[in-house]
C-alpha cells in the first residue's frame, strides 16, 4: 500500500500497489502492521455498506462524539464519489479545515480518517456502492452532524443542490469551539 498524507495531519489517502500481469492485477489493501507502522489505528470493529442509488447524493456530516469517537477507512466498490473531511479537533492547527478527494471504483484510492473528523460524501455517478472500516462500534446516542452547507467549513460540493436526508439537511451549523 502506498500511504499519501493528507493537509490535515492524520488523514491520509491509501492507493493500492499493484502486482499486475495478463490476468489484472492483486494488491493488498489492509494491512495491520502497515497502518500501524504509518501511525494509522489499525483496529476494525465493524465493517458498513452504503448503497446510493441517485447522482448528487450527499450523506454527512457524521462523527460519533466521544468516547466512541472512530476512525474509518472508506473505499468505493461500484461508481464515484467525491469524500469530504473536516478536521474537528480542538487542538488542531488545522481545526475546522476540510479535504476534499475522488474515489472511485476504478482508481481503488480509499481514505484513512482519523478520530476526531467529520466525514461526507456526495455521489458523482448512479448507483454508487462505498464500502467502510471503523475502529469503533456504532453509538446511536453518540452520533452526531454538522450542516453540508455549514459557512463556517466553505466546503466546495461538485453538484448543486445536493439529494439529502431530512436529517442531513437540518443539521445545525458547527460551533467550532465545541469538543466533536
Amino acid at each position: 500500500m502506498i500511504f499519501e498524507p493528507t493537509p490535515l495531519a492524520g488523514a491520509v489517502t491509501v492507493e493500492l500497489e499493484r502486482h499486475e500481469d495478463e490476468r489484472g492485477f492483486f494488491a493488498r489493501s489492509f494491512c495491520r502492521r502497515e497502518f500501524e507502522a504509518q501511525g494509522l489505528d489499525p483496529c476494525v470493529a465493524q465493517c458498513n455498506v452504503s448503497f446510493n442509488r441517485r447522482r448528487g447524493t450527499l450523506r454527512g456530516l457524521h462523527w460519533q462524539a466521544a468516547p466512541h469517537g472512530e476512525a474509518k477507512l472508506v473505499r468505493v466498490t461500484r461508481g464515484e464519489l467525491y469524500d469530504v473531511i473536516v478536521d474537528l479537533r480542538p487542538d488542531s492547527p488545522t481545526l475546522g479545515r476540510w479535504f476534499g478527494v475522488e474515489l472511485t471504483a476504478d482508481n481503488h484510492r480509499a481514505l484513512y480518517i482519523p478520530l476526531g473528523f467529520a466525514h461526507g460524501f456526495q455521489t458523482l455517478v448512479d448507483e454508487v456502492e462505498v464500502f467502510y472500516q471503523m475502529s469503533t462500534f456504532y453509538a446511536p446516542e453518540a452520533q452526531r452532524g454538522a450542516r453540508w452547507d455549514d459557512p463556517a467549513f466553505g466546503i466546495h460540493w461538485p453538484i448543486l443542490p445536493p439529494f439529502l436526508s431530512q436529517r442531513d439537511a437540518t443539521y445545525p451549523d458547527y460551533d467550532l469551539g465545541a469538543r466533536p
